[in-house]
């Protein structure tokens, strides 16, 4: 159920502005929406200071270090970047020191400042190098004195009285012996290490970083409300929406802090934030949603039950084997049990969805992609011999794909439903009456022409009443445009029901697959030897069935979602562009 809303308009004096708003974030009621976009001072200072403490975050948790509770530092981010620029600096010397050494190598051991007395005694000094292949005409007077060669280059030093061009590459003399740049890069390596011994100290203090992170966080937030306030000369006032059962609790704050307030109903010009709040056998579906990151819109219908209820009738056919159902309630068992901190629901909708995964696949007799006559008779007897076609594999195929169109129909009825009932005082309410005709009429179309089933007559009588329904609607509703794609919107229903084919075609595809590998590691076996064998069908296995679950798990994704998502809500006028209901509150806080 979306929780009703009202509009709150709250007001207060300039002088009271801060401690209103910290009253305001303890009732961790009202969805704030800024009067005016935040901007100030204020707001950069905490930006900053938040991207300063993220910065040392990012840097700390790559450090495997465990945490402890003694203060090691009073400003620990401060000391965390600190070091990473001492690092920095390091690190960027150091690279200069190791390029200015192998350029300085071939010269071998002297002394620069030896040079530099040639240089001021009014000589003119230069290093070279050339090939060793390479016939050079020096200049008149210069003396040149071979220091190095290798396989390809000489390497020199030119004396002249005089000023000279060099009639090679002259490289620039350096300021640092090679024994001082050994040296010294030695030295900055033994600092790049007491550095990195630093930030595994500092790595120790990742909880209070993270707990000095949440409060910026918080202080952000809380500049970002008041500078969105509008004010008077004495008087500042906020905007936002507060739930209807929360209004008495807001109330009384504001009489005992005086307040003054206008609460408003939700006009059609307004966005408020949506609050799903569902009986606890529909709370698993919070999971998907949050996943997804949709919620519906305030005025949109709330999909959650049924959407719970077809995704888990999609995960099972998609999915579509007990044994790998069996596997997944295995699998959440022993997390749940790791991870007792993480919220029941979670673990819940992967129950539900995994039961209803071992159903259907007992009914089709599907365990692991193992052949149907391979199973032991208890499991064969609890199969469903139509959806087996009675062992007949292209019956049972048609069988399921009529099972899965039937499903879509119903699911697509059921928004067209549920949108009648809500529109019922409307014109707009014949609009969704015709559409169910429509609807029924595709099916038999689609069962028809995938199936090859006959068409009945009569639902041609259905789909011209539903036209005549859309059109009338249409037309009172003054939605013009809706008769010029109505064409089209006919022709969309029609692949929307065939669309949930999709349904048997990913779970025949998942039953391909793992029979494949299960045939493999068969032939391996009996071919390879037990030891060889045995150790290539082990692989097979494990890594064919890990493959296939793993492929599974993305036509969720793809196909069971999207069916609710996409064909659902389009039928159920769903659009999925709500706002998430976020009062105003601390950030580690619960509602």
């Amino acid at each position: 159920m979306i929780v009703k809303m009202n509009k709150l308009t709250l007001i207060c004096t300039a002088g009271q502005q801060e401690q209103t708003l910290d009253e305001l974030r303890q009732l961790r009621a009202v969805h704030i929406e800024h009067i005016h976009s935040p901007s100030g001072d204020a707001i950069e200072q905490s930006k900053q200071a938040l991207a300063h403490i993220e910065k040392a975050k990012l840097a700390l948790g790559s450090y495997n270090t465990p945490s402890s509770s003694d203060i090691i530092s009073a400003n620990i981010a401060d000391e965390v970047c600190k070091c990473l620029q001492e690092e920095a600096e390091l690190k960027e010397r150091l690279q200069w020191l190791q390029s200015e050494k192998e350029r300085v190598k071939p010269y071998g051991q002297f002394n620069p400042e030896s040079l530099q007395n040639l240089i001021d005694a009014g000589l003119t000094v230069k290093l070279c190098q050339y090939g060793i292949k390479e016939t050079v005409s020096w200049p008149e007077n210069v003396e040149v004195i071979e220091i190095n060669r290798d396989k390809a280059t000489i390497y020199a030093i030119c004396i002249a009285k005089q000023s000279f061009d060099l009639p090679c590459s002259e490289m620039p003399i350096p300021t640092m012996s090679l024994a001082d740049l050994t040296h010294d890069i030695d030295v900055v390596k033994q600092q790049l290490q007491t550095q990195f011994e630093k930030m595994i100290a500092l790595a120790e203090s990742r909880d209070q970083l993270e707990e000095l992170y949440v409060s910026k966080q918080d202080e952000l937030a809380f500049q970002e409300v008041k500078q969105g306030m509008a004010s008077t000369e004495h008087l500042v006032y906020l905007q936002g929406y507060i739930p209807i059962d929360q209004i008495d609790a807001f109330e009384a704050a504001a009489l005992h802090q005086g307040w003054g307030y206008v609460l408003d109903e939700i006009s059609p010009d307004d966005q408020p934030p949506t609050l799903l709040r569902n009986p606890k056998w529909v709370d698993p579906i919070k999971a998907v949603l949050g996943v997804i990151g949709v919620v519906p819109g305030y005025k949109e219908l709330d999909v959650s039950a049924v959407f719970l209820l077809f995704l888990s009738i999609f995960f099972a056919l998609l999915i579509g084997d007990a044994g790998y159902g069996l596997l997944f309630i295995g699998l959440t068992l022993f997390a749940q049990r790791k991870n007792k901190q993480a919220p029941s629901y979670i673990f819940n909708l992967l129950y539900i969805m995994s039961s209803c995964t071992v159903v259907w696949g007992a009914l089709t007799g599907t365990y692991f992609g193992v052949n149907f006559e391979y199973l032991p008779a208890s499991l064969q007897h609890i199969s469903n011999n139509w959806l087996r076609g009675n062992g007949d594999d292209s019956l049972a195929m048609n069988n399921v794909m009529f099972f899965c169109f039937v499903l879509g129909t119903v699911h697509l009825v059921i928004g067209h439903v549920w949108n009648f009932i809500r529109k019922i005082n409307s014109w707009a309410a014949l609009a969704d009456l015709g559409w169910i005709c429509s609807t029924l009429t595709m099916f038999f179309a689609v069962r028809m022409m995938v199936l090859g089933e006959s068409f009945p007559s009569t639902m041609l009588y259905v789909l011209g009443a539903g036209l005549i329904m859309i059109v009338l609607s249409l037309i009172m509703e003054k939605e013009y445009f809706g008769l010029v794609t109505l064409a089209l919107d006919v022709i969309s229903n029609f692949v929307d029901i065939i669309s949930y084919v999709r349904l048997y075609a990913v779970g025949a595809a998942s039953f391909a697959i793992a029979n494949a590998f299960n045939t493999m590691a068969i032939e391996a076996l009996g071919s390879k030897g037990i030891i060889v064998g045995g150790l290539i069908a082990a692989l097979a296995l494990f890594g064919g069935h890990a493959l296939n679950i793993l492929l599974c798990a993305m036509g969720i994704l793809v196909h069971g979602i999207r069916l609710n998502t996409l064909e659902f809500s389009s039928h159920a006028g769903v659009q999925w562009g709500g706002i998430h209901y976020n009062p105003f509150k601390r950030t580690n806080e619960k509602i």
